[in-house]
């Protein structure tokens, strides 16, 4: 699921959630302060479009000022969308009208310090600025007041420049990694017809240690997708973690496909979708067959295995629903909603049913930290509003769930100014993409080749209120005879599951010898240094 920042997720899984204060967006009622921004001629020499993002908040002496959800004071945020702003050329921006989480005029006076950045390729609401973005300097205003003096100026003139990850010693274990990871990039057939366009599925496949000394070994396969902010360049960098425990001995020898679920409209959840395409039938039909043509994997039901973190933890445990006999088991982590009773605990379902308050007025919390509320549904929903409509993580459900518009994009869930929900919409929503639905409704056609292959991890704490979710699927299977394993992990968030004593990444060998015994007939794997 969720969406931070991308500076801070070489240090967590890439589908965490920032955090937001519960504010509501509102524009001030008295006069609008404007601020104006100019494109400088060396940011660039030719005319530039996109979404303009002006972040303000209380101090000084920041490098940048961004969407930070440990900063200890709030950041205020406009936007405007410019197109064709030519070098030179000034744009005005009302800092009262798209605004989060208020105008700049309700702003009392003090000490401030802004920075604008141009979103040239409409992605901040999924991975924040990056390569190929403007940005100004961090501009200080002291003692300033909203509306009174000169219009605070701002000049775009740099590139953002999306923060890597600090690199590795070059060793022989990595410089092994490095090699044993293929760049696969395939066109899909299906997803080329629905949109008209060549449209590409990419992967690194992660050899085992061994695969080339061992040329008649077949090996069983993993696939792995991502969260919400990931994409190919932490696939790569999660799969040459992978490689690095195999050849360590944590985890037994497979092959890992690092799946790439990124899209323009946030992830795609290798769901078949009206708005997104076919990508399940793409996924399983073209692009599987496609790997086993090229590596030695076993190539049948038991020796393929899906895993993955949140949102990309829903790609695979609907995966697994959908295409029982294609995989032979999921371990899905901390997944998002699988039954829309609860949604991130909202009961989508209920009579009158609205996101942003509960029946009696208070407001549905979404995230959490250390027992405490520190977001809400509504001041999510509010700010992906100001960041743009492609690529948040509410947008992003909808473009995978919602039926499609006749202006061709999907219907909302919701109201986005009052939080009401759209039965109908809710309907569709529940009809295919409600797994606890799904497997309810349908059991007698998918249960037999379902039944013990679901394994869900999730915290009792986690961030996102997401062990609710898997509770009510527990009670599902249990009630079904699903053979399920449900595991709460008592304390444990979104950002910690995986760790194991001291290893934060200890959780990938008992996934990885889990998946090893059911591709093996219950054959328990004991490598040099498994601890299972």
């Amino acid at each position: 699921m969720h969406r931070a920042p991308a500076r801070l997720l070489s240090t967590a899984f890439s589908a965490f959630l920032f955090l937001l204060p519960t504010f509501s967006a509102h524009a001030a009622a008295g006069p609008h302060t404007f601020f104006s921004v100019t494109l400088g001629k060396e940011a660039s020499a030719a005319p530039v479009s996109g979404r303009l993002l002006i972040f303000l908040t209380e101090g000084e002496g920041a490098k940048e000022v961004d969407d930070d959800p440990f900063a200890p004071k709030p950041v205020y945020v406009a936007a405007k969308e410019v197109a064709d702003l030519k070098p030179g050329a000034q744009v005005e921006v009302d800092t009262d009208d798209v605004v989060y989480p208020a105008g700049f005029s309700t702003l009392k006076a003090g000490d401030y310090q802004v920075q604008a950045v141009l979103d040239t390729r409409h992605t901040y609401a999924y991975s924040g600025r990056g390569d190929g973005d403007l940005v100004s300097a961090v501009t200080p205003l002291r003692g300033w007041t909203p509306g009174i003096g000169a219009e605070p100026e701002l000049i775009l003139n740099g590139n953002a420049t999306a923060e890597k990850p600090a690199p590795r010693n070059v060793d022989a274990a990595n410089e092994t990694a490095e090699k044993a990871a293929h760049l696969e990039d395939f066109v899909s057939p299906a997803l080329t017809r629905f949109f008209g366009w060549p449209v590409h599925m990419r992967a690194w496949v992660i050899l085992p240690p061994g695969y080339a000394e061992h040329p008649n070994d077949r090996y069983l396969a993993a696939y792995w997708t991502h969260g919400f902010t990931g994409g190919l360049a932490y696939a790569k960098s999660t799969g040459g973690m992978i490689y690095r425990r195999m050849a360590e001995g944590k985890m037994p020898p497979m092959i890992w496909v690092m799946l790439d679920e990124s899209w323009a409209t946030g992830t795609h959840e290798f769901a078949d979708s009206a708005n997104n395409g076919p990508w399940g039938t793409a996924l399983t039909t073209e692009f599987i067959p496609n790997l086993e043509s090229k590596y030695r994997m076993v190539g049948t039901v038991k020796g393929r295995f899906l895993n993955g973190h949140s949102s990309g933890g829903w790609a695979t445990l609907q995966l697994q629903v959908n295409y029982p006999n294609v995989f032979g088991g999921t371990w899905s982590t901390s997944p998002d909603p699988s039954d829309f009773h609860d949604f991130t605990g909202v009961d989508l379902y209920a009579p009158g049913a609205n996101v942003y308050h509960r029946p009696d007025g208070s407001l549905y919390p979404l995230v959490r930290m250390n027992g405490k509320v520190v977001g809400t549904f509504e001041g999510f929903a509010r700010l992906e509003r100001v960041l743009g409509d492609y690529g948040g993580q509410i947008g992003s459900f909808e473009w995978v769930f919602s039926p499609r518009g006749a202006d061709g994009r999907p219907i909302p869930m919701f109201d986005r100014e009052t939080g009401a929900v759209n039965p109908e919409v809710v309907a569709y929503w529940g009809a295919h993409y409600d797994l606890a639905h799904t497997l309810e409704t349908d059991w007698s056609n998918r249960g037999p080749a379902v039944k013990g292959k679901i394994h869900l991890y999730v915290g009792t704490a986690d961030t996102f209120y997401l062990d609710g979710a898997a509770h009510r699927l527990d009670a599902v299977l249990t009630k079904l005879g699903g053979d399920a394993e449900f595991r709460f992990i008592e304390g444990r968030t979104h950002f910690d599951l995986y760790r194991v004593g001291d290893d934060r990444m200890g959780l990938f060998d008992q996934i990885g010898a889990a998946m090893w015994a059911a591709g093996h007939n219950g054959q328990k794997w004991v490598g040099p240094a498994a601890g299972n």
